[in-house]
């Protein structure tokens, strides 16, 4: 390990807005953030910069950024401290774990942002809309509760609406083009570093917003013919 990496690790471990594989935590965190306002997610949220900045725009709200790589992590939950965002907090998990950490109903929303699409083959079970992925979300989302992704994979968005179609979910908001339409305004329009890249390189940012069904996620047979999703 890098020596900056090992003093970012050393940070974060005094860090009192950064949690790493807490334990009992699960239905607690209206204690946490001594508040019982709405749990927002960004998942797999790199250097935070979503979670922070939707904390700049939404005092009334907590923030959550997950990701399993503390140095990332660091960027976000410094900022956070250094501005008294007593509403941004980080959890260093696997996503795969989520469940763990939180109960029915305490999430009110979730952001996945820039996520890796796995466009390799049989990768697809690490896409965080897949149905997997979607069955935990549904454990610990209220009813009717958001999901946004905001990408720039045309595959990962296509795969995503298929599989929202598939399962049932209603659409809120569909965006094949965010700038083109001139629609990035809102937490839309928060750019992280990723995102400004890919704009400098002429690409499409796709969104969409949508909410789980009632009923349970199903895995659908295809998934079973195509991936191992035993294998992690």
């Amino acid at each position: 390990m890098g020596h900056k990496k090992l003093i970012r690790f050393r940070a974060i471990d005094t860090y009192n807005n950064v949690l790493q594989y807490p334990e009992n935590r699960k239905g607690n965190w209206n204690a946490f953030f001594k508040n019982d306002n709405p749990v927002t997610l960004e998942l797999a949220c790199g250097k935070g910069e979503y979670s922070v900045n939707l904390g700049r725009q939404h005092k009334d709200r907590n923030f959550i950024g997950i990701d399993i790589k503390g140095n990332r992590i660091y960027a976000g939950a410094k900022t956070a401290l250094t501005e008294g965002l007593g509403n941004v907090a980080f959890l260093r998990i696997q996503i795969g774990q989520i469940v763990n950490y939180f109960a029915p109903g305490e999430v009110e929303e979730i952001w996945i942002v820039f996520p890796d699409p796995f466009l390799r083959k049989g990768k697809a079970k690490n896409r965080l809309t897949h149905p997997r992925f979607l069955n935990a979300y549904q454990q610990l989302l209220k009813a009717g509760g958001r999901i946004n992704l905001k990408t720039d994979s045309i595959e990962l968005y296509n795969f995503t609406l298929e599989t929202i179609e598939e399962q049932g979910c209603t659409i809120h908001e569909n965006i094949a083009d965010v700038y083109g339409k001139g629609l990035a305004t809102g937490p839309l329009a928060i750019q992280t570093f990723y995102e400004k890249m890919h704009l400098a390189e002429g690409r499409t940012i796709y969104f969409v917003s949508f909410s789980l069904p009632g009923k349970e996620i199903t895995m659908p047979e295809r998934f079973y013919k195509n991936e191992d999703l035993n294998e992690e």
